[in-house]
Formats: structure tokens, C-alpha cells, sequence
């Protein structure tokens, strides 16, 4: 039965084979969404951001539901990677523009392919997706569009709502997408090679 980790180990594999050429690309491991509310398995950053997800053999779907609750609400475009056994539950939970990825057990290593392609989430919502900054990285996209005034000694939360609220959600995406990709001493972040 293969584990979480043994499935993580080769998504990263593939993610790093499908950027390797794009240098611009950060791939995260467990991100914290919804002021950690929920932790996202694996998400890569460029011009989008991309949510990957995993159920293995080894989980179950309990969480699933508020998990995409969550998801739905901050990521460009999401990936379910499951296991045959959950792929036609999985189907039936999951929004049309999901993409599908199946993991099949081949001696012991997780081998992926891609079932559905993906498609781009048009219901995110600007306030979850601003909570993905850190205080000083809000600031500073404030600061950049000339919105910092009054501002700089507020709590996160107000300055978050400020700022989601004062962009357009393309260029609030745009912007949180230029600091994500730029943030330094992130933990969970895995080199490309």
C-alpha cells in the first residue's frame, strides 16, 4: 500500500521534470491556506497558482470536502492525485475543473499519469487568496500602488481586507503570485533542480 509520502516523493519527481526548464517556478510543500485553516499538499507558483493534493491508498476522503472548500477559494487551478481506489468517489466530489492525476502502485513506487486536464478556477476569492502574504509582503504591494497611507501600523487581517479589497482579483493574483515567487527562508519550499 503506498503512503502519502512515497506519492508526494513522486509528484515532486514529475513537477520538477514538467518546470525544470522554468526557472521562475517555486514548488511548496504543505502550504497553509485560509490563515492555515487548511494545509495544501504540494503547490507550485508561477504565472498561476496550482494546488496539489493527495489521497492515497493510505487515506481516507473525510477531509476532502472542507479541504476543497478551501482550495476553491485561493487556487488558479487544483490537481486531486488518488489512487485508483478513490478515483470514482474522488470524481463525484470534486469540481469539473479539477484535473485528475491516478497513482498506480508498480513494485512498491508511485507511478502517475494525468486523467483530466485541468481547468482555471473562476470563483476565487480575493480576500483568501491575500491571506497567502505575509504582513510585510501586503505592505509592500500597498506601498507599490500608492494604498499604504493610514495603514502601516494595522493589524494583518485590516490590512489584508484593505488590500483585497482594493484591487482588481487578476492584479491582487498577480501581485501575491511576484511576492510568493520572490519570499525568502520559506521552509516548506523545494529547490528545483
Amino acid at each position: 500500500m503506498l503512503k502519502d509520502f512515497e506519492v508526494r516523493k513522486s509528484l515532486i519527481q514529475y513537477l520538477h521534470t514538467k518546470y525544470k526548464e522554468d526557472k521562475e517556478t517555486k514548488i511548496v510543500n504543505e502550504m497553509g491556506i485560509c490563515f492555515g485553516q487548511s494545509r495544501i499538499d504540494v503547490a507550485t507558483i508561477n504565472g498561476i497558482l496550482h494546488g496539489y493534493e493527495i489521497k492515497s491508498e493510505s487515506d481516507t476522503l473525510v477531509r476532502l470536502p472542507g479541504q476543497m472548500e478551501d482550495y476553491n477559494k485561493v487556487f488558479d487551478r487544483m490537481t486531486i492525485v488518488v489512487s485508483q481506489k478513490y478515483l470514482d468517489k474522488v470524481r463525484l466530489m470534486i469540481p469539473s475543473w479539477w484535473g485528475i492525476i491516478i497513482v498506480r502502485n508498480k513494485g512498491g513506487e508511485a507511478i502517475l499519469k494525468e486523467i483530466r486536464k485541468g481547468r482555471k478556477n473562476k470563483n476565487v476569492n480575493p480576500y483568501a487568496v491575500s491571506q497567502l502574504l505575509w504582513k510585510e509582503e501586503a505592505l509592500q504591494i500597498l506601498e507599490n500602488k500608492g494604498l499604504q497611507r493610514g495603514f502601516l501600523s494595522k493589524p494583518k487581517r485590516v490590512i489584508l481586507e484593505h488590500l483585497s479589497s482594493s484591487l482588481r482579483v487578476e492584479e491582487l493574483q498577480e501581485n501575491v503570485n511576484l511576492q510568493l515567487k520572490q519570499r525568502e527562508g520559506w521552509k516548506d519550499h523545494v529547490q528545483l533542480m
